[in-house]
């Protein structure tokens, strides 16, 4: 066995027996040329702090998405992609709040011309590292979270060869608003919507490409929280609008649950439960 896939093994094994987190959904990813798509994860939100006022906590999840071929809208018709993630966020200040996160995603690759057959290679992976920054506005039914997070990418195909796109530059921009619904906070509405610049590394030709806007994405999520019960489930839509030149549109619907606190260190906090995921 290779280094490269040694260190893949130790790195999954490593998100594995971390499995912890803090948002509220999930939300799906990019799954390229497609027109509807479904996404699927289940995440561990664990606080590991006991002294109050710290924050910190962690955020696992595992989420697999499958997917339309560009004529139809069977949302569960091929498979679309792998997701392994690890997020630890830190809540320093009432208003602020960072995190730092790792990812491995292993997606599906299709050829754009019928019969929409996989591509050669069929497997692109990529490793993504990233950082974020949230600034917080609360009242009692509303809050209002403007995002900043950066990240940086790393692909390999099946093999861990260079693909076309080696590396990539991504910046995203999220504005974020949820509203609870009722006075215990277990019912919330949650809208967001999320602009992303990127600029990469090409090997064929050997240049970089014009750090420019590539996509937006709107979301709608509905989350239960039950008040005795250590976990959340989330429900929701995304419409991903990809390109600037006749833009792609493809929508998502999304399912995730969220196990809350397993390894019990004090009470939940339905104040502290993050909304920005994904």
């Amino acid at each position: 066995m290779n280094l490269k896939k040694q260190l893949v093994i130790i790195y999954v094994i490593f998100v594995s027996l971390l499995s912890n987190h803090l948002q509220a959904q999930i939300t799906p990813p990019g799954m390229s040329s497609t027109n509807m798509g479904s996404w699927f994860a289940v995440g561990i939100r664990q606080e590991l702090d006991t002294i109050p006022g710290k924050g910190w906590q962690s955020m696992t999840y595992a989420g697999i998405g499958r997917k339309s071929n560009p004529d139809n809208y069977n949302l569960v018709q091929k498979p679309a992609i792998f997701v392994v993630n690890q997020e630890f966020y830190h809540q320093f200040h009432h208003r602020w709040q960072y995190s730092l996160g790792l990812s491995y995603r292993r997606q599906d690759k299709f050829l754009d011309i019928s019969p929409y057959e996989h591509a050669i290679p069929k497997i692109q992976q990529e490793f993504r590292f990233y950082s974020r920054l949230s600034y917080i506005l609360k009242t009692s039914r509303l809050k209002f979270a403007p995002t900043f997070r950066q990240e940086f990418r790393r692909y390999f195909e099946p093999d861990f060869n260079n693909p076309t796109e080696i590396y990539q530059f991504r910046s995203r921009i999220r504005l974020q608003l949820t509203v609870n619904l009722n006075p215990k906070k277990t019912h919330r509405l949650i809208l967001s919507s999320e602009q992303l610049i990127s600029i990469s590394r090409k090997t064929t030709p050997s240049k970089w490409t014009d750090f420019n806007y590539r996509e937006s994405r709107f979301s709608l999520y509905y989350s239960f929280s039950p008040e005795k019960l250590p976990f959340i489930v989330n429900v929701g839509y995304m419409n991903n609008v990809v390109g600037t030149k006749s833009p792609k549109v493809v929508h998502s619907i999304g399912l995730d649950i969220i196990i809350e606190n397993p390894f019990k260190l004090r009470q939940r906090s339905k104040e502290n439960i993050y909304e920005n995921l994904e």
